[in-house]
């Protein structure tokens, strides 16, 4: 199968530091050609990937993210290859999307919505959703699209677990990693520890004018109050943030908003490290409660306080294999295979049989209903592959 894959053109692909769509780009676009696709990766030009490369912009530019006039060069690009190939599968967020649906296409188009619902993307998919298949990265995501929207399949974001080594031994500190933003509640990690009198680190990406002013106004004052060491992080790459969710004792994720997904969780697992958050947007889908961490009220402070004291009875193992059974990049370019399939005329479809594929996957865009607004299921249990994998992903669905 020929496959276009085009990543934001801000960050690398994979990114040397903060750029969760890109990592997963990365993965795509390498697991579909180590399974022997042929695939045409359009990304930053500092990119490495074992995929053909093309590139209009050279070096990461986070100081121009959201530039209208490099996010239009970038897509134009991309879309100058769609009628090369079999499928498109575009992560950018309003340029690319709108041209797939306007420009009269032979080749189908997946877009993928890494972000939250606004009132800005509701008018752009309401308008494209017809045209171009809208996938979604967790079930909470697609039940909350908005009237008018069809969300075409449902697929959690994967990780390359072999760059996430696990952790038995547990430090006592506990860890924040994200953004300077009252999303992902910084200030309440630094309230927690102060509680519970534990050291925190915190990875924090601090790049765009937003959450410069949140640190200063916010974050920096929260950790000027309190008696416990805080070590602010502002430049982690992946190994550093994978060292210290393998030590950290538990990792914090309060989020004051309905997070689509949350990589870090996903991330915090694969290390054994076991994760404290708020019960909103996709935390269920991506803590298994009692198992891979806590899921507590939102915003209650005090329940996430408590958490922390018996949080030493998590298994780092049971941590890991809920990872593997749920958040593997394998998994996940298994799943967008099939949606990729769904999409291709029957003739194609023969020359790329689903027999090809793990018998034991679950077609993406055939889910059932589960409670959630469009109907897409992920199956807990389809890579039981050791007794405790099997133990914990035959659990009741956290999804």
């Amino acid at each position: 199968m020929r496959v276009l894959q085009i990543a934001p053109p801000w960050f690398p692909v994979p990114p040397t530091g903060y750029g969760g769509i890109e990592w997963l780009v990365s993965s795509l676009a390498d697991g579909l050609t180590a399974l022997g696709h042929d695939v045409t990766l359009v990304a930053n030009g500092d990119s490495e990937t074992s995929a053909e490369l093309v590139s209009v912009f050279d070096g990461s530019t986070p100081q121009r993210l959201g530039d209208v006039w490099m996010d239009a060069a970038h897509a134009v690009t991309a879309y100058l290859h769609a009628n090369d190939v079999d499928v498109v599968h575009d992560h950018t967020g309003v340029i690319g999307p709108a041209i797939a649906a306007a420009g009269g296409l032979r080749t189908p188009v997946v877009n993928t919505l890494h972000g939250p619902w606004t009132d800005g993307n509701t008018l752009l998919y309401r308008a494209i959703s017809r045209r171009v298949a809208l996938t979604s990265i967790s079930h909470d995501q697609a039940a909350r699209a908005p009237e008018g929207v069809r969300v075409a399949a449902v697929v959690h974001n994967g990780i390359e677990l072999d760059a996430y080594p696990v952790g038995r031994q547990r430090e006592d500190f506990l860890l924040f990693v994200g953004r300077a933003s009252p999303e992902k509640g910084p200030e309440v990690a630094i309230e927690v520890a102060r509680r519970v009198g534990l050291p925190l680190v915190m990875a924090m990406k601090v790049n765009e004018p937003d959450e410069h002013r949140y640190l200063a106004e916010v974050v920096q004052p929260a950790m000027e109050r309190v008696d416990v060491h805080v070590e602010l992080r502002t430049d982690v790459g992946h190994e550093q943030k994978a060292d210290l969710m393998m030590r950290a004792r538990a990792v914090l994720v309060p989020i004051g908003w309905d997070e689509p997904f949350g990589l870090v969780m996903a991330e915090s697992a694969a290390c054994g490290a076991p994760v404290i958050a708020f019960r909103r947007g996709a935390a269920p889908e991506l803590v298994l409660d009692g198992i891979s961490g806590r899921l507590v009220p939102p915003g209650d402070v005090d329940a996430m306080t408590a958490a922390v004291a018996d949080i030493d009875r998590i298994d780092p193992l049971d941590c890991r294999a809920w990872a593997e059974g749920r958040f593997s990049a394998r998994r996940m370019v298994r799943r967008y295979l099939r949606v990729y399939e769904e999409l291709m005329p029957a003739r194609r479809r023969d020359m790329f049989p689903s027999a090809s594929l793990p018998p034991a996957a679950m077609s993406a865009t055939n889910g059932h209903r589960n409670g959630h607004g469009n109907g897409h299921r992920d199956a807990a249990h389809d890579e039981a592959t050791t007794s405790r994998l099997i133990r914990i992903t035959t659990s009741p669905d956290a999804t």
